[in-house]
């Protein structure tokens, strides 16, 4: 039964301690609950070996709590994410902070990916998190703060002034990994961060496996831009089916380590295959409020003088990008005024310059 009544510091108390006696079973301590009139029944009644110095422990997290301001939403309220509360294994309790942070409004979308994401990869995040923002703009961004597709899906919400949620593997008396830690702090003014775990957890490893559950769980579409053929991101796509959610992946090239996950789950039919938001949106059947992005981008096309858009127009026909003297042969331009020109199209953030004299567009 859901409620709207605000608890008391004590029944907090005995819920964190029970939260942490049942820190991997979250199922059982969920039916426990449902049994118990409250939280200090269920904790009196507990029939198997506490372990010890859990009551002076939730005490001293819930001094914690008050000291940071640090919201608490426990499974059977009405506020506790309604998405979340449809996994069984969902956690008892949640502790969240962030000034806008609106867990049940709007839509929800879960962006992962490897780690060791491609520049393309990190481009195709970029791309999607800003179209959606412009078509869809109550959509919320959720992911877990990694490197690569993490953090690119973090950055282009905060980007395109939409809500973000980071979902830690630890405590929210820090950050993971710390030289995330600035995207973090922005991500407080507009959406939040959210864990399961208390302070002075630390990030191990079991915890990520975890904390992908609540990524999958929260949202009402997963899409995997870049995986490896095994690896966290195929780990929280397999929990998401679990969950009912739609899944969807960015196809890429057969040999490509980073691309093998992404096509395996479309292959299997997992997941939907999409190349823009536009097909998202259109998978998920929701209502463009604003005038696509992709308008706008042809639009500013077609603001470029005539040496910019041929230019640009060789570079998009070349997915690994282009050698400048290719550039030269193929245009019969000079050389330094191709330079000139592919360095105005790299400040108007058209293109992109890689090692060894390479250019390709980004979008």
């Amino acid at each position: 039964m859901e409620t709207n009544v605000t608890h008391s510091n004590e029944e907090i108390k005995y819920l964190i301690a029970l939260s942490q006696q049942f820190k991997y079973r979250p199922s059982r301590l969920r039916k426990i609950l449902e049994f118990y009139s409250s939280p200090q029944e269920a904790w009196d009644c507990l029939e198997e070996n506490k372990r010890p110095n859990l009551l002076e422990l939730a005490q001293e997290e819930l001094e914690f709590i008050d000291k940071h301001h640090i919201q608490v939403d426990y499974f059977k309220d009405a506020h506790y994410p309604y998405r979340l509360k449809e996994c069984p294994d969902a956690p008892i309790l949640l502790y969240s902070k962030g000034k806008q942070l609106e867990i049940n409004q709007g839509k929800f979308v879960s962006i992962v990916g490897t780690r060791n994401a491609t520049d393309r990869g990190k481009e195709n995040t970029r791309r999607l998190v800003l179209d959606l923002a412009a078509s869809i703009p109550d959509v919320t961004i959720i992911s877990g703060l990694a490197y690569g597709i993490d953090i690119a899906a973090h950055k282009a919400a905060l980007e395109a002034s939409i809500p973000t949620i980071i979902v830690t593997a630890h405590g929210l008396d820090r950050i993971y990994p710390a030289i995330h830690r600035p995207v973090a702090i922005s991500a407080l003014e507009n959406g939040g961060i959210v864990t399961e775990y208390c302070s002075k957890t630390e990030p191990e490893p079991q915890n990520f496996i975890a904390r992908n559950r609540i990524i999958a769980g929260l949202a009402d579409a997963v899409v995997v831009v870049e995986s490896k053929e095994k690896g966290g991101s195929l780990i929280t796509a397999h929990m998401a089916l679990d969950y009912n959610r739609d899944i969807f992946a960015f196809p890429g090239r057969i040999h490509d380590e980073q691309s093998k996950g992404c096509n395996a789950l479309i292959r299997k039919q997992y997941a939907s295959l999409i190349e823009s938001a536009d097909d998202l949106i259109q998978a998920m059947k929701w209502e463009v409020k604003n005038k696509p992005i992709q308008t706008e981008i042809e639009n500013l096309f077609d603001a470029l003088d005539n040496k910019e858009q041929t230019i640009l127009q060789i570079l998009r026909t070349q997915e690994d990008g282009i050698h400048i003297n290719e550039l030269v042969m193929e245009i019969k331009m000079p050389y330094a005024e191709i330079a000139s020109t592919l360095m105005m199209l790299e400040f108007k953030e058209w293109v992109k310059s890689l090692p060894g004299g390479m250019y390709r567009a980004i979008r």
